[in-house]
């Protein structure tokens, strides 16, 4: 079918797809199910980017009582909703299409539970902070469906979940600079999507099938992460009869120290050491941790 016109000016170095994954299927929390993308064992790191799931759980299936320190996690749900509770009583439900953009800092502990029948789903992302901004304290940004920037140009619609395309501009502030970009492309759509020259970037495709980087490229399907080479955007084609639906996100890298334990992100192993002492003593950062549970009673093991 005839390709519609594309959704920005041209590209001068348009970004090749460097590597390709097929997220597959595995346990996660009590008994809900991640498709891993980033933070599986041959992408341990794309920094500034730790983890991608894609994630569906059913009750009484979910992710109870857990930490973090030292990140963000972007919550995106597709299907269903999610209910959050932490221990500094903030709580509420993420429902189809909200976003909740949660910055951990010094520490969190939290539940992740399912809010309605049937199967939950969603994306979670984790995004690391740089070394001073690690022990910041913790803060939430959500924004409801009905609120999220959308634009439309071309076939191509964009939900910006942060940064801006087509003309819409997320209000979500990322102190790691990202971009995070929800396209649909209608059939015979074609985009080309300006991307900074020093992030790194990706794609996940959601459904349907799309071509990336090259017009004569073999279309790829769902549950499949293309990380993206230099250049200075993407550029992607929908071919077929049907919608495809992907995200886009780039981010700035750090360029630093990372050591990792489970829910801790950290420069160096001493950082970790003392996150692991925190926690378990219930101190800087943690002390509400001692005597909360949430309504769900359970606690996930890391």
């Amino acid at each position: 079918m005839p390709e519609k016109e594309s959704s920005c000016i041209g590209l001068k170095e348009p970004r090749l797809v460097a590597r390709k994954f097929l997220a597959r299927p595995q346990p996660e929390g009590v008994g809900a199910v991640v498709r891993r993308s980033i933070g599986r064992f041959e992408l341990r790191y794309f920094d500034p980017f730790l983890v991608l799931d894609e994630f569906s759980v059913t009750a009484p299936a979910g992710f109870p009582d857990h930490p973090h320190r030292g990140f963000e996690t972007v919550t995106y749900m597709l299907q269903g909703a999610v209910k959050h509770e932490d221990f500094d009583g903030h709580k509420g439900t993420i429902g189809p299409g909200d976003l909740q953009w949660m910055t951990a800092g010094r520490g969190i502990v939290h539940s992740e539970m399912p809010a309605a029948q049937g199967t939950q789903k969603g994306l979670q992302l984790w995004i690391n902070l740089s070394s001073k901004y690690k022990m910041i304290e913790p803060r939430y940004q959500e924004i409801s469906s009905k609120d999220i920037a959308e634009a439309t140009k071309d076939g191509t619609k964009v939900r910006v979940i942060a940064g801006e395309a087509l003309g819409a501009k997320s209000a979500i502030y990322t102190r790691t600079p990202t971009m995070y970009l929800d396209f649909t492309l209608e059939p015979g759509a074609h985009l080309q999507q300006p991307i900074p020259g020093s992030w790194n970037a990706f794609v996940y495709v959601l459904e349907g099938e799309g071509i990336f980087s090259r017009s004569k490229s073999s279309p790829v399907n769902a549950h499949h992460l293309l990380l993206l080479g230099p250049g200075d955007g993407l550029e992607a084609w929908n071919k077929s009869s049907k919608l495809v639906r992907f995200i886009l996100v780039g981010g700035e890298p750090l360029c630093e120290p990372l050591v990792q334990f489970g829910p801790f992100v950290m420069n160096t192993q001493e950082e970790i050491d003392r996150t692991i002492d925190d926690f378990e003593k219930y101190t800087n950062g943690f002390e509400k941790a001692r005597h909360w549970r949430s309504e769900s009673g359970l606690t996930l093991g890391f």
